[in-house]
């Protein structure tokens, strides 16, 4: 998985993270978001990259702005995952 934080300039009520969320659901198939707009940050979750650029250009025709985006990939912890062999 990969995780996806946007710092977000504008959202200024539960209305407007919908905003967020909506749009970037529309473009993007296959993605978990999460939206805060008391944190001024929207997390995404995915299994497949997605173009920076792009999900700029989204977040900001909706009339808000991305001031950073940072990915991290995310190592799927499961109620096995201690069994699986380390390095």
């Amino acid at each position: 998985m990969i995780k996806i934080v946007l710092s977000v300039d504008g959202m200024m009520c539960k209305m407007c993270e919908a905003h967020v969320n909506d749009a970037i659901k529309r473009e993007f198939l296959n993605v978990k978001v999460s939206s805060s707009h008391q944190d001024k940050q929207t997390i995404i979750q995915t299994k497949t990259e997605i173009d920076k650029d792009e999900l700029i250009k989204v977040v900001e025709k909706e009339g808000f702005k991305v001031l950073d985006i940072k990915v991290e990939e995310q190592k799927k912890k499961g109620i096995f995952g201690f069994l699986k062999k380390q390095g």
